[in-house]
């Protein structure tokens, strides 16, 4: 047990965070989809999963993390069927964009990265399994799940199933872009079509690929099994996808998948979601090239609560650039004492300091009152004077750095 308190999408409740093995944490955060290049709001996503892996690693826990690369779906088909260009091709250039700018930003990501288009036999594998066992059904060479054969389909968005079709629906596309919900059964297995071109695999159940939806369970079970501790994502994917993961995960294994489930919300631009069905998106390259430096992004994307909405301005980035800049010199004047034998050690402002972090991190991962309570406390101890600051500066620049690992904008360390 510790003191971290997350809120829970499946519960909508804020909960002490308890996971299944003492100390040890399976974390899932959904990955990119890199049929196109990754926005700012996709990047929000990932900054608030980054601190989550960073700050359950500072309470003592071991994480295990996987995130994926969604490498084959329609939309990607789509795209490279009209440049006309090979799969990899197409996702390559938006891979390599995605581990740079995440190198940019401060997101640590695990060595290895599993791919749809690697996890194909798993997903083949879970299509049979779910088959067997009647949640899942052939029409017309190709496989759909039927969510009213497993019990308590919706719970993580909170679906009224009074609302279901009386009638047999299918929905055989990944996405349906501005539908809320499929109300029916969702597709897992496309067949070989001649409109697909080359994007096909020969399997045991036949020719084709595994749809979108099917894809995240079958990496998971790949490289986790059947049970995890955390699923994160963007608000979004709380409609028709980490339901149907859900389903698809415990259908297929009979167990309970996962307790936890946390969602990040939206980045607007002038009160409208950014999106690249909007047509209002920006990319990391826009705001270095507009002169901000990469952990200003970091810090504005994640100074604020992640589960509420953020929106987007370059005042607004400005003002807040200011302030990291503003707290960043004062930690810089402080840590520059060239005091070489401090005549008092002690450590009481430091052990203050990361007393009001751990209780802000703990409380929900409240980043901005963190960030808060280090700008207040090394306002404090130059206030008291340079004789002062050189006494605590050895235990306060300790634990500073040792809290900019998690918050990753400070960079006190040289860095």
């Amino acid at each position: 047990m510790t003191d971290l308190r997350l809120t829970n999408t499946l519960t909508n409740k804020k909960e002490i965070f308890e996971p299944r093995k003492n100390g040890c944490v399976k974390l899932f955060t959904c990955g990119p989809s890199v049929y196109r290049r990754q926005h700012l709001g996709n990047y929000r996503t990932y900054l608030f999963e980054d601190v989550l892996q960073k700050h359950l690693g500072y309470l003592g826990f071991h994480v295990d993390r996987l995130v994926n690369l969604t490498d084959i779906e329609d939309k990607a088909v789509a795209e490279a069927r009209e440049r006309g260009v090979s799969l990899r091709e197409q996702v390559r250039p938006v891979e390599e964009a995605f581990y740079r700018e995440c190198g940019l930003l401060g997101i640590d990501l695990p060595a290895t990265m599993p791919r749809a288009t690697s996890s194909v036999d798993a997903a083949v594998d879970l299509i049979r399994t779910l088959v067997d066992r009647g949640h899942a059904y052939w029409h017309d060479g190709e496989v759909f799940f039927d969510p009213l054969t497993y019990e308590g389909f919706g719970r993580v968005y909170g679906l009224d199933m009074s609302l279901w079709p009386k009638e047999k629906v299918r929905f055989r596309k990944d996405t349906y872009p501005g539908r809320r919900w499929n109300l029916g059964d969702f597709i897992l297995w496309h067949k070989r079509r001649d409109e697909d071109g080359e994007f096909w695999w020969d399997t045991p159940i036949g020719q084709g690929r595994p749809a979108w939806n099917v894809q995240d369970a079958s990496m998971i079970t790949k490289h986790f099994g059947f049970q995890i501790d955390i699923h994160t994502g963007g608000i979004d994917n709380i409609y028709r996808h980490h339901d149907y993961t859900l389903a698809v995960m415990e259908s297929a294994s009979g167990i309970e998948f996962c307790r936890w489930w946390l969602h990040g919300g939206h980045l607007l631009v002038n009160g409208r979601k950014m999106s690249k069905s909007e047509g209002n998106v920006s990319f990391v390259d826009d705001l270095i090239g507009r002169g901000f430096h990469p952990r200003h992004i970091r810090f504005f994307l994640l100074y604020g609560h992640y589960r509420e909405k953020l929106d987007m301005s370059i005042s607004r980035l400005e003002e807040r650039a200011g302030y990291l800049d503003r707290i960043r010199l004062l930690g810089l004047r402080l840590f520059s004492c060239t005091d070489k034998n401090p005549r008092d050690k002690s450590d009481g402002l430091a052990k203050s300091m990361l007393s009001e972090y751990e209780r802000c991190m703990n409380d929900d991962l409240d980043y901005a009152g963190a960030f808060d309570a280090v700008a207040r406390h090394l306002e404090s101890a130059l206030s008291n004077g340079k004789d002062i600051a050189c006494r605590v500066r050895s235990s306060l620049q300790a634990a500073v750095q040792k809290v900019d690992k998690i918050l990753g904008v400070l960079g006190l360390d040289g860095s």
